[in-house]
């Protein structure tokens, strides 16, 4: 991806203009425009640029949001959705300007149904706040993207994390939600059964459109029971493909992990230093198992037996919570241990997911690409589900650097979808893949700027992501 990729997306100036005067008028204080609040609510996480939005509103109920949006609608001005701003791709972004709905004071949880595994929340809730409230309950959200992101957010970009080699992504655990769409009607998507057979599937629509579509305001999740037991380890590799293809066996050997995470020599440097551990400086797996205490301690001993055979080890594990609190810890901080390799750089982060079976060849090429066109970048991955991870450190002032990062981005995402992968397993598409979903998809891109166009005819639902302009 260049950053002349980057969807153009016109400023509607009168618009605009009008809007910012009813909001402010409308919700005082709680419609902001300063210039460091406008920045914050726009792209923060990677080198792709910083583009702000006109206001910003501090949303506390569904009604705020649809009135934003009938608002906006009227005069033509983009609505951009905002949960914690950690996605990765330019999601919250404002190319063309427009009004940042910040939903983080919708962080109230509606309903926990205990006895049928679910529960519905406020857009803005975020991962650990529902966990910290489900404590007691016995039961948790699984979903774990690094990021304390928000619940809306997470849906919106179809999140997944360490945890879904075992219990999927936020496609699989979304029971229904509710959605201001781009006229200003609120929709519920769905009731709590388990399966329904009603109609187009809305939520699954919803689910990964990025606020393209509409504004996600509350989510109704599966739950499910904390395990009896859970251990967890390290283990460390001669080679990335010598990890690799321990993964493949494990996964194919039926091995219910319920996280499975790869991280580089490179990495394994950086995390030692940010977090001041001392694990081996080489390939390394952090796994994780959960179930019955008879059940993790069989399934740790089977991953060792299988680590063996391609030259890992030792695999050390425990089931003592602090020691996998502190790996796992470790393990989440990958992104800043990753920037403190190189101060002052700018990073670029960007993931692809290929079926299981090339693995290690789609790692393997990558490595081999960052040798050569000899960028630093640390390689991290959810390898369990074939997904991984590669944080380019930029340095600003060397354009031709920027370049070859460009290219190199350009060229693993082309490597992942010719081996029937794709561009994103789980980052969205934003701004910074656009470019590369006809080459993934085709024809089916046209049926999505076709649905966009009925759905929001006026493109003022996050425009300049996921697909062209429709205007």
């Amino acid at each position: 991806m260049a950053l002349t990729d980057i969807e153009r997306v016109a400023r509607n100036e009168d618009g605009i203009a009008a809007v910012l005067g009813i909001l402010r008028q409308r919700y005082g204080n709680r419609f902001q425009t300063g210039a460091d609040i406008r920045r914050q609510h726009a792209h923060t996480t990677t080198y792709i640029p910083n583009q702000a939005p006109d206001g910003v509103l501090f949303a506390e109920s569904a009604d705020d949001v649809q009135e934003t949006v009938r608002i906006c609608a009227d005069h033509r001005v983009p609505v951009i959705p905002f949960g914690t701003g950690s996605s990765l791709e330019g999601h919250t972004n404002a190319p063309g300007g427009g009004i940042s709905i910040d939903l983080s004071r919708m962080n109230r949880i509606l309903a926990v149904n205990a006895e049928d595994l679910d529960c519905t929340v406020e857009a803005g809730v975020t991962r650990t706040e529902l966990n910290e409230y489900l404590r007691d309950t016995g039961l948790f959200f699984p979903i774990d993207p690094g990021a304390n992101a928000s619940i809306g957010g997470m849906a919106s970009t179809r999140a997944s994390g360490t945890n879904a080699v075992r219990y999927g992504t936020m496609r699989e655990n979304v029971l229904a939600l509710t959605a201001v769409m781009a006229d200003g009607r609120l929709i519920t998507t769905a009731k709590r059964a388990k399966k329904s057979s009603a109609g187009y599937d809305l939520t699954r629509l919803l689910v990964g459109s990025e606020g393209t579509l509409g504004v996600i305001t509350s989510v109704t999740l599966k739950l499910y029971g904390i395990p009896q037991a859970i251990s967890g380890g390290v283990c460390p590799f001669p080679t990335l493909d010598a990890a690799c293809r321990a993964t493949i066996a494990t996964i194919q050997m039926g091995v219910p992990v319920a996280r499975i995470e790869l991280i580089n020599a490179l990495g394994m440097q950086s995390i030692n230093a940010y977090s001041r551990l001392d694990y081996p400086v080489s390939p390394c797996l952090f796994v994780e198992f959960h179930g019955s205490e008879s059940g993790v301690r069989e399934q740790a001993e089977t991953f060792g037996e299988i680590v063996a055979e391609y030259g890992g080890g030792p695999f050390t594990w425990t089931t003592v919570a602090e020691d996998r609190n502190r790996l796992w810890k470790a393990r989440h901080d990958a992104y800043w241990a990753g920037m403190a390799l190189r101060p002052g750089a700018q990073n670029l982060t960007t993931d692809v997911c290929v079926p299981i079976s090339r693995l290690a060849d789609c790692i393997a090429e990558t490595e081999a690409d960052i040798a050569e066109m000899k960028l630093v970048a640390p390689i991290v991955g959810h390898v369990g589900d074939g997904n991984f991870h590669v944080m380019l450190l930029i340095d600003p002032k060397q354009p031709d650097e920027q370049r070859r990062a460009e290219e190199f981005v350009s060229r693993l995402n082309m490597r992942a979808i010719a081996m029937d992968g794709t561009c994103t397993g789980e980052h969205g598409v934003g701004q910074g893949k656009m470019s590369y979903l006809r080459h993934e998809l085709g024809p089916a891109v046209d049926y999505m700027v076709a649905i966009k166009r009925a759905l929001d005819p006026l493109d003022i639902m996050n425009p300049g992501k996921v697909v062209p302009g429709v205007r």
